[in-house]
């Protein structure tokens, strides 16, 4: 992808081993940064607490691509993933996106490339093409709308029952659509692997364990561990329901860098990370959120790259179903 591209070519500059001067307070030196060059700092809840505390905006996919809409600021500085990058690029075409670390991808969005995405919506001419937001913008540009796991069930229903319906790239989410929503959806067969990592026969064994703690989960999980969930919802979803629900203690199936969050809202309450099939593991972490470091971070907007570069008309193809989804 043209992200190692550049990523390599910063290499060779020696971008990422600028020198960071010793006793620097890497904390308060972004933060008086991003007011001299007019910068905001978004980020996705799977970053590390240090960037969460830093962060202008902070939440999942949809809330992110809503503040992007009215963003006044010179700057995007975007602490998650590229296809977020991505997304705050095409919503502001005119204004300098950065990504702390180009190499940050996303297993689910690399399961999913477009030449052979193409092929495959070709043998379904009839068929609405809804893709999960985790994904290039090459493969948004195929789309017909856009969604995120917090609206996905209401971009399904808006669609014409009669109408079929191409759902891509995650399988475990699509199923789960299915379940939700009752629709026969054409399933491209794509996964994160954060949330393919849970392993069923831990998770019920920590249950038991915990006899009074709720599993909840993410619908990107796979449809055994969703099935033995309390609740399954999106990352703002699982949020919000440990905020309102009575019980005092969670098993919690996502990617462990909510839970930061999750003890800022309900600091009275207890999180257990949901145990992965890998032994030398205690949780599923996301190894490209966690490439974003405050040290990337302050090399970033200091020297304001590296920067999101993108063909002008693929951002327009893409802008549409991103739009339509937020019209929704």
């Amino acid at each position: 992808m043209d992200y190692t591209i550049a990523q390599a070519n910063l290499s060779k500059l020696g971008y990422l081993d600028l020198p960071i001067p010793k006793g620097m307070d890497l904390k308060q030196v972004i933060l008086d940064l991003k007011k001299e060059k007019n910068a905001v700092l978004l980020a996705h809840y799977y970053q590390n607490k240090d960037i969460q505390e830093l962060a202008d905006y902070l939440g999942d996919s949809l809330y992110l691509a809503k503040a992007a809409q009215n963003i006044d600021a010179d700057i995007i500085v975007f602490a998650g993933v590229h296809f977020m990058a991505e997304t705050a690029k095409i919503i502001n075409p005119s204004k300098k996106v950065l990504l702390p670390d180009l190499n940050a991808g996303c297993s689910l969005a690399d399961s999913c490339p477009p030449l052979e995405f193409a092929a495959f919506k070709a043998n379904y001419p009839e068929a609405v093409v809804v893709t999960y937001i985790n994904c290039s913008a090459e493969i948004k540009a195929l789309s017909d709308i856009v969604c995120t796991s917090s609206n996905a069930v209401q971009v399904i229903e808006s669609i014409d029952r009669d109408t079929p319906i191409i759902f891509a790239p995650d399988k475990n989410l699509g199923r789960f659509l299915i379940k939700e929503t009752g629709r026969d959806l054409i399933l491209w067969d794509g996964s994160c692997i954060v949330h393919e990592a849970f392993s069923f026969e831990k998770i019920v064994n920590l249950a038991k364990a915990n006899p009074k703690a709720k599993f909840i989960a993410h619908p990107e999980s796979e449809s055994q561990v969703l099935d033995i969930a309390h609740y399954v919802g999106s990352t703002s979803g699982l949020l919000n329901f440990v905020q309102k629900d009575d019980a005092d203690s969670y098993i919690v199936g996502t990617e462990a860098g909510i839970i930061h969050e999750m003890k800022k809202v309900a600091p009275q309450k207890t999180f257990i990370p949901a145990p992965v099939e890998d032994d030398t593991c205690a949780c599923s972490e996301c190894a490209f959120m966690k490439l974003n470091t405050l040290e990337k971070l302050y090399l970033c907007i200091e020297h304001e790259k590296p920067e999101i570069l993108m063909d002008v008309k693929l951002m327009q193809k893409a802008l549409k179903p991103i739009e339509k989804m937020l019209r929704l």
